[in-house]
Formats: structure tokens, C-alpha cells, sequence
């Protein structure tokens, strides 16, 4: 057990170290870009470890997960739209601080989660997976729908947020941030996979009757990992908005949805850290077979089906090894 958790602390201070030297590979290979596609990185990394609280641990499939990351997204750019325009929203002269506007899109997605969470989880199944996917198309429409706001070309935002201390404006400042926010996130999924609730949680997923049995519900267990894992996936919307200055309603389709169980199915399932590698490979890939040709999805979905079949634990599981690794 030692040596396991040894190869998994240094495989964590690699990857890490990867992380924090990108800006300065960028510099000494002379490719800016690379701090921006790393940055992209990032953010899906932070939504697809949200979703892992729910699939992974909850064995709640959910393709409804699109919508909270549409809705962090269009809280910032609409937000920001009045305040450029109008000066204000509803009467309110508004604020582009980080600290004011990053809590109210991730209240608002947690709000959501709540009400999609507690109709969707009365039922299971491909009932659950069909409601999830319908709470996200219904969103998707409203956005298409919302003119003012682009309609379907989508929104421009003028400038990112501000924050106490950084200058966001600097691409090499924002990649930094966004990793610290990811690893702050990881650190709190870990804490909260493995305490009581975790555990409950995964009790839940692995024998229900029994959990039951035990005085354990099912819904409020469910439903407040639900509620978590939408406002984190609403804070990476919330992230990307201000990485891209631009929101659409393509942040809500479904396919958003099954992009970021990909990354979660192919980083491995009940991880934690499994999303993170699932999603730097799944970007990774695409970067790459997008230049070879623009079917580039019939290429990855063979990759994804050999992982599903010969790597059940997922690329961090191959990594790590053994049969427990969360």
C-alpha cells in the first residue's frame, strides 16, 4: 500500500510540476499558444471532475451537466452586458469583480442543480439520463432564443473580471489562476469523497437496499452531491467565459454534456484525478487529429471503446495501478 501511494504522490508532483512549468515552456519555445490551450485544459478538467462526484461515485449518469456550465458562462456575459450598455442590471449599477460576480453564477447554477437534481432523481435509470439531457436541451433553446444576448451566434464579453491583487487581463496570470482553482477543487472533492457523505454516497451507488437499510437516503445524499458537482461545473463556465470573453449556447448542448463524460469515462470513473488525465488526453487528441482531418470523432471513439474495454478503471487507473485509487 506504501509503495502504491508513492507512485501515485509522484505521479501527482509530476503532473503538477507539469502543469505550473506550461508558461515557461511556452517562453522558451517561442508558442504563446500553448499557455491558452493548456488554460482550456484546465477549465474542462475542473467541470469534468465536478461531473465526477455524481457519475463516478453517485452512478448518476447525467447529461443535463452542459447546462450549468452554459448557465455560469451566460451569468458573467450577461451580467457584463447590462453593466457595459445599461450601467446596471435590474437597477443594480453592478460590479466586474470576481468576488461578487463568481458567487452569484455558481449560486445560480447550484439553484438549478437543486430543482433539476430533485425532479430528475425521483426517477433512475434511462429515465434519469433522458430528464438530465431534456433540462439541458430546454436551456439550450432559451439561450438560442435570447436575442438581446446573441441568440444563437452567441455574446461577446468586453473585459474579464477583476480580482484582488492579479492582472486576469495577462494570459500567463490566468492560466495560474485557473490551476489554482483546480487544485483548491480537487482538494475539496478529495475531502468530500471520503468522508461520511462520500462514503455514504458510495454506498449508496454500490448496494442501496443495504445503505438503506442502514438509515441512509438516497435522495438527500444524491441530491446535494447533485447540487455540488452543478455549481462546480457552473464555476468552470464561469472560468471560460472569462478565458474566451465569448459565450454561446453551444456551452449547453448536449454534446458539451458527452464531451465531459468522455473525459471522465476515459480519465476514470470515481477518480477524482482520473478526470483531469482523461481530459488533458481527450483535448490533447482532439488538438492533434483536428489537424489530420475534421472527422477527427471517428478516430477518438475507437480509443475511448479500447479504454472502456481493456482499462475498466481508466487511464489513472493504468497509471497508478491497483484496485483502489481515489
Amino acid at each position: 500500500m506504501s509503495q502504491l501511494l508513492t507512485r501515485k504522490n509522484i505521479l501527482h508532483a509530476i503532473g503538477l510540476l507539469l502543469f505550473v512549468l506550461v508558461p515557461t515552456i511556452a517562453d522558451a519555445t517561442s508558442e504563446p499558444y500553448i499557455v491558452n490551450m493548456i488554460t482550456r485544459l484546465v477549465i474542462y478538467a475542473i467541470a469534468a471532475v465536478s461531473l465526477d462526484l455524481v457519475l463516478g461515485y453517485g452512478a448518476l449518469v447525467s447529461f443535463g451537466h452542459s447546462a450549468f456550465f452554459g448557465l455560469g458562462g451566460y451569468v458573467i456575459g450577461i451580467i457584463g452586458f447590462h453593466i457595459a450598455n445599461d450601467g446596471g442590471l435590474f437597477g443594480w449599477e453592478g460590479s466586474n469583480a470576481a468576488l461578487v460576480l463568481w458567487p452569484i453564477a455558481m449560486l445560480a447554477c447550484a439553484l438549478l442543480g437543486l430543482i433539476i437534481g430533485f425532479l430528475s432523481l425521483r426517477t433512475s435509470g434511462v429515465q434519469f439520463i433522458f430528464i438530465t439531457l431534456a433540462f439541458s436541451q430546454m436551456l439550450y433553446f432559451v439561450l438560442v432564443g435570447l436575442m438581446i444576448y446573441g441568440g444563437d451566434d452567441g455574446m461577446m464579453i468586453d473585459q474579464r473580471n477583476t480580482f484582488p491583487g492579479l492582472d486576469l487581463t495577462r494570459d500567463s496570470t490566468y492560466y495560474y489562476f485557473c490551476l489554482a482553482v483546480l487544485v483548491i477543487w480537487v482538494y475539496l472533492c478529495r475531502r468530500i469523497v471520503n468522508s461520511r457523505f462520500g462514503l455514504a454516497l458510495r454506498g449508496l451507488k454500490q448496494n442501496q437496499r443495504r445503505s438503506v437499510a442502514l438509515g441512509f437516503g438516497p435522495m438527500g445524499y444524491r441530491l446535494t452531491a447533485f447540487v455540488i458537482s452543478a455549481a462546480g461545473t457552473g464555476l468552470a463556465g464561469v472560468l471560460w467565459a472569462n478565458y474566451a470573453l465569448f459565450v454561446s449556447p453551444d456551452m449547453a448542448s448536449w454534446g458539451k454534456s458527452g464531451e465531459l463524460m468522455a473525459m471522465v469515462i476515459l480519465g476514470g470513473l470515481g477518480t477524482i484525478f482520473g478526470p483531469v488525465v482523461g481530459a488533458s488526453v481527450f483535448l490533447g487528441l482532439e488538438q492533434v487529429l483536428t489537424g489530420l482531418t475534421e472527422h477527427w470523432m471517428l478516430f477518438l471513439g475507437p480509443i475511448l471503446v479500447l479504454v472502456v474495454l481493456f482499462g475498466k478503471r481508466g487511464l489513472y487507473g493504468l497509471l497508478v495501478g491497483g484496485k483502489h485509487h481515489d
